[in-house]
């Protein structure tokens, strides 16, 4: 028996956009390995929607929504409404309408820390994103922001994924000789994962080996092992805003529960 899941490193245009596809194999005498199926960069919507068809969960590394105190405000400030008191101005409020409650705790649970989707470059990024949701949607696929089953899709982040699994190299994504680096760490903390001749596209681009680790978090996430939105507030601000998936086991643990 075989499944799939998906990683996308989205960027705003194909250019930029990586889409890994891994395949897990369950054999009752050997265990379960997961294969690297397919690695592809330049992706626009189109191939994308059509790498993913088959995949039972696809890891996106894109924020998948908007700050809720956000959205109040720049829907207040745009139909002219004057202020509320709450709106002070001041830098904890700003704070709070630039990052989603995700993006809070991911921060405090690991010390990394998300770009503002309100704020910063990743804004672009997630407009081409919310219109790729949409398409899922229409084709039929669970889309829920929080990315609770049966979600087609889940919020990712490498670089947080990378701390969590003890193998963050902050120069990844500068130069090859790191990618090298960190696909020789890659594949003894997960000797069940088999790369194969893609691990060449890995070392050249950052955007492919980003794809590949946001379909290991998607697994982790699909097995169950990633911290869910958990208070009735979290999860109805996950469902839109978005919910990073954030690992709870090792990459050897997960192979153990493939």
């Amino acid at each position: 028996m075989s499944v799939r899941v998906a990683g996308v490193d989205l960027a705003a245009e194909a250019a930029g956009t990586a889409v890994a596809v891994l395949r897990v194999e369950h054999a009752a005498a050997e265990g379960a390995t997961a294969a690297l199926e397919s690695l592809r960069l330049g992706a626009d919507d189109e191939s994308l929607l059509a790498a993913t068809r088959d995949a039972g969960l696809i890891g996106i590394d894109c924020a998948l929504g908007w700050p809720v105190d956000f959205v109040d405000f720049v829907g207040r400030q745009a139909s002219g409404e004057r202020l509320a008191d709450s709106d002070t101005g001041d830098l904890a409020w700003r704070r709070r309408l630039a990052f989603r409650e995700t993006d809070r705790v991911v921060t405090e649970r690991t010390g990394a820390r998300p770009l503002s989707v309100a704020t910063d470059r990743l804004g672009m990024t997630a407009l081409r994103c919310a219109v790729l949701l949409d398409r899922l949607a229409g084709d039929g696929r669970v889309v829920d922001r929080s990315g609770q089953h049966p979600s087609a899709v889940v919020e990712v982040y490498p670089a947080m994924a990378l701390r969590v699994w003890g193998l963050a190299r902050p120069g990844y994504k500068l130069t090859p000789d790191a990618r090298t680096a960190l696909i020789d760490d890659l594949g003894r903390a997960a000797p069940w994962l088999e790369l194969g001749d893609h691990r060449t596209l890995m070392r050249e681009s950052a955007d492919a080996l980003d794809a590949v680790l946001a379909a290991l978090v998607a697994l982790a996430h699909a097995r169950g092992a990633s911290i869910p939105p958990e208070p009735q507030r979290q999860r109805a601000r996950a469902r839109v805003e978005g919910w990073i998936a954030i690992p709870t086991v090792g990459l050897a643990e997960l192979g153990a529960i493939l």
